[in-house]
């Protein structure tokens, strides 16, 4: 048999390397993604510092995917035939070569089973003079933060000339996600300013769309922290103030020119905070993939969301926030109409918002999509494949393995400066990503296992996944029982 993976990030990647391992010689696993490159999307934040260079953080996938005997096509995925077409019954996906000598050259790959793991489109362009080579810099990619690296030390020099630099950091659109993200790089930057001795020539401010600091898109979290309960608003807020960071909350940005970012708060205001450096996440979307059924009519609209993701076995149903409900939430990333093809990660269409939907009073939606980047990516990418794998070997899908968001517990590891003796970084696990208020009534998640900690060991801890994960996409040995 054929599976085919779209996409080599942490979820395609994962699920690639399952599938090959659990099925060996005997079926083909091919892979199809735009880039040569895997890249270690966490550590971006300290190529965006000049903490690591870009090659520190990815490595070329055609040589650990021969090493594995999977096929690599570097090619971008352009549409999806789950029908086959008038020349045969098999789903086929349409592909364009990126790679040089066969650049724009086109193909079909027929599969019997599909996972879609082409994760987010940077939706610059929502926002009007957002992004590299406009107005402001990113760190989604690892040229991104490369880029960002470059400007970040024009500021520096400047600062070092006498000249006070103002820093806006934090999402550039009304509904970004990957406050996280963006938090490190706030954190980050107020550490190497701290280190050069040039923190009384700099103003950092933090700009989201995010009700309360600290909300991360899944509705904030109570953490117990040193003994006590406390929330992740009064825990981000301390961590700004500490480092004299101030912060814009309910802000949707709208445009952005040189040197101005302009955008409106809930209450309906429209306001413009200046900068010299601006680091803004975009807001996501599909990559805007196609599907066509047999004979060639168009049936996106069967197999995506109208942002892109592709429909999972969640219930889309429209309802009221306070109706919402963990079942909510899908479990195997089966798509309801075609039972052989999967979405992993980011590419999956999430049924609601985890953080409470909310609108100005122009009407306008400003608050932070849900996050499903990093652990739970990876854990979606290994079930995906655990149940394919088991499909192919019995002829019985039957999905013994499962992955709800409403169940899962999730960690991450916050930088907060990188330096072997006095770094930071904040160590934070939640259980379950999306509150569960009905079996945890009083704080929505077990607060036993959602924790909160900062510190030297944090940083350790962050940069020692850094080396195990990349050892672990990089098929070295016992790779498999790392964790996701």
């Amino acid at each position: 048999m054929k599976i085919v993976v779209l996409g080599a990030g942490i979820s395609g990647h994962t699920a690639a390397a399952f599938l090959k391992k659990k099925l060996g010689k005997k079926h083909d696993v091919i892979v199809v993604s735009p880039s040569q490159y895997y890249q270690w999307i966490p550590s971006n934040i300290w190529v965006g510092v000049g903490r690591m260079t870009v090659d520190q953080v990815r490595f070329k996938l055609e040589k650990v995917y021969k090493r594995w005997g999977i096929v690599f096509k570097q090619a971008k995925a352009n549409a999806i035939h789950p029908e086959g077409d008038e020349y045969t019954n098999m789903g086929f996906v349409d592909i364009e070569y990126t790679t040089a000598g066969k650049k724009g050259q086109t193909e079909k790959v027929e599969y019997d089973f599909l996972v879609n793991a082409t994760g987010p489109k940077l939706n610059f362009e929502a926002t009007e003079g957002l992004g590299p080579g406009k107005n402001t810099v990113s760190v989604c990619s690892y040229d991104h933060a490369e880029h960002a690296w470059e400007e970040l030390e024009k500021s520096i020099k400047r600062m070092k000339e006498g000249k006070k630099q103002r820093f806006l950091i934090g999402t550039g659109h009304p509904m970004a996600t990957c406050q996280g993200a963006a938090f490190e790089y706030a954190l980050n930057i107020a550490f190497e300013l701290k280190r050069r001795k040039l923190s009384h020539m700099a103003e950092i401010t933090w700009i989201s769309n995010e009700y309360e600091v600290g909300d991360f898109g899944m509705g904030g979290a109570f953490i117990k922290r040193g003994g006590y309960i406390t929330s992740t608003k009064v825990f981000t807020e301390s961590v700004f103030a500490e480092n004299n960071i101030k912060w814009i909350k309910r802000a949707g940005v709208k445009r952005v020119e040189p040197g101005a970012a302009h955008y409106e708060t809930l209450n309906g205001e429209e306001k413009t905070a200046e900068f010299d450096f601006a680091m803004l996440i975009p807001g996501f979307a599909g990559q805007g993939l196609k599907a066509y059924n047999k004979n060639g009519e168009d049936i996106t609209s069967t197999l995506f969301a109208a942002n892109g993701f592709m429909k999972v076995d969640a219930d889309y149903t429209p309802k009221p926030f306070e109706e919402w409900s963990i079942n909510d939430w899908p479990q195997t990333y089966q798509n309801p109409t075609y039972s052989n093809i999967y979405a992993a990660g980011i590419a999956f269409a999430p049924p609601h918002s985890i953080s409470k939907p909310m609108k100005s009073v122009n009407g306008t939606p400003i608050f932070p999509a849900p996050p499903r980047t990093g652990m739970p990516s990876g854990v979606i990418g290994k079930i995906i494949a655990q149940n394919i794998a088991h499909a192919v070997k019995t002829g019985k899908t039957e999905h013994k393995h499962t992955a709800s968001m409403g169940r899962m517990g999730a960690a991450c590891i916050v930088s907060a400066g990188y330096s072997l003796t006095n770094g930071l970084g904040a160590t934070m696990t939640v259980s379950p990503v999306v509150p569960d208020w009905e079996k945890y009534p009083d704080w929505g998640r077990n607060i036993k296992s959602t924790v909160g900690e900062i510190g030297l060991a944090g940083h350790w801890i962050k940069l020692f996944l850094h080396y195990m994960f990349l050892h672990k996409a990089k098929g070295y040995p016992l790779w498999w029982l790392l964790p996701e």
